[in-house]
C-alpha cells in the first residue's frame, strides 16, 4: 500500500478508529480521510454516496458501528440493528460504486454462536445460536462481513472482515452501563481506591472465560493485512489465550492497589460461556500480537486515572465565569 494512498477511517474518534489513525501516521501515511458524525452521518444512505463521489478514496478502515456492553446490547437490540446495518451497506456499497478496491470491515467474536467449539475457528460462523444478549449486534455484523463477501465473489473486490476479540486500550467507553467488562473493571476499581472501599462488585459470577487484545495491535494487524495483496475473507485477531472474569478483575484490583473483597453479583448476567479466538490463520501469514495482558492494562489504567483525577479536579475547581461584554 503506498504511502499516498487515500484512506478513509470511518469512525476515527471512536477506540479502533482512533488507533487506525494513530498506527497510519506512525506508518508515514499522510492522506488519511476522517468525517465526524456532524459532517457525515452513515446511516444517511444519500450523504454517504455525495462523500464518495467527492472524494478520491482507495481504501475504507470502516471502524464506525454502534457499540456497546452486554446491556447496553440487550436493551436497544432496535437501536443496534438498524444502526449498524444503515453504517455498513451505505459505506460498503457506496465504495463500490466509487471503485473502491480495498475495504476492511471491523466486526466482533460475537458473530459465532454461544456455544462454539474453542478455541473459534473462522468457518465456525453460522454454525449455530447466537448469544441472546448481543444478537441484534452480532446479526448486523455477520450481515457485513457475508456483504463483503458477496461484493468480492461478484465484482472481483477486494473487502477484507476482521473479527477481533474483547478490546482495550486508549479511547475506550468507561460508562458503567454502556461499557465492555474491562473498562467498567478499571473504572470500578479507581473509585474504590479513591474512595477507600472494602469492596468491589462485579457482574456474575465471575466464570466466563474472556481473551483481550489492546487496540493498538488490531490497527497494526490490520495494517499487515492490507500490506498482504492477496488477503481476503474473514480474519480473526486476537492473542489465543484467555482468562476467568474473575482472575480479570484480581489483576485490575493489583494494579489499581485495591485489597479489599470482591463481591460477584450472581443477578446479573453472564453473557457468553466463552470466547476465545484461534487466530492461526493470521499467524501462519507471520502476525502476531506484541503487548501482553498485564502491561496493556497497566497503561490502560494509568491513562484512565489521569483522566479521572483531571476530571475530578475541573469538578472541584470550575473555570469563572467569562464577564459579559457589551458593544
Amino acid at each position: 500500500m503506498d504511502k499516498d494512498t487515500n484512506i478513509f477511517v470511518a469512525g476515527h474518534r471512536g477506540m479502533v478508529g482512533s488507533a487506525l489513525v494513530r498506527a497510519l501516521r506512525a506508518d508515514g501515511y499522510t492522506r488519511i480521510v476522517t468525517r465526524t458524525h456532524a459532517e457525515l452521518d452513515l446511516t444517511d444512505q444519500a450523504a454517504v454516496r455525495r462523500f464518495f463521489a467527492a472524494e478520491a478514496i482507495d481504501v475504507v478502515l470502516l471502524a464506525a458501528a454502534r457499540v456497546g456492553g452486554i446491556v447496553a446490547n440487550d436493551s436497544r437490540p432496535a437501536s443496534f440493528l438498524y444502526e449498524n446495518l444503515a453504517i455498513e451497506t451505505n459505506v460498503i456499497h457506496a465504495a463500490f460504486e466509487a471503485g473502491v478496491e480495498r475495504l476492511v470491515f471491523f466486526g466482533s467474536s460475537c458473530i459465532y454462536p454461544r456455544a462454539c467449539p474453542q478455541p473459534i475457528r473462522e468457518e465456525y460462523l453460522l454454525t449455530g445460536p447466537l448469544e441472546p444478549t448481543n444478537e441484534a449486534y452480532a446479526i448486523a455484523k455477520i450481515a457485513g462481513l457475508k456483504l463483503c463477501e458477496a461484493y468480492n465473489r461478484q465484482y472481483g473486490t477486494r473487502y477484507v472482515s476482521v473479527m477481533p476479540t474483547n478490546l482495550y486500550g486508549p479511547n475506550d467507553n468507561y460508562d458503567l452501563t454502556n461499557s465492555h467488562v474491562l473498562p467498567a473493571l478499571i473504572r470500578k476499581a479507581h473509585a474504590a481506591v479513591r474512595d477507600g472501599a472494602d469492596t468491589l462488585t462485579i457482574w456474575g459470577t465471575g466464570t466466563p472465560r474472556r481473551e483481550f487484545l489492546h487496540v493498538d495491535d488490531l490497527a497494526a494487524a490490520t495494517l499487515f493485512l492490507l500490506r498482504h495483496e492477496h488477503a481476503e475473507g474473514v480474519f480473526n485477531v486476537g492473542v489465543g489465550k484467555d482468562l476467568t472474569i474473575a482472575e480479570l478483575a484480581a489483576m485490575v484490583c493489583r494494579i489499581a492497589g485495591f485489597r479489599g473483597e470482591l463481591v460477584f453479583d450472581t443477578g446479573r448476567p453472564d453473557g457468553t460461556p466463552r470466547k476465545l479466538l484461534d487466530v492461526s490463520r493470521l499467524a501462519r501469514m507471520g502476525w502476531q500480537p506484541r503487548i501482553g495482558l498485564e502491561a496493556g492494562v497497566t497503561a490502560t489504567y494509568r491513562e484512565y486515572s489521569k483522566y479521572s483525577e483531571s476530571r475530578d479536579h475541573a469538578a472541584a475547581h470550575p473555570e469563572p465565569a467569562a464577564a459579559a461584554t457589551h458593544a
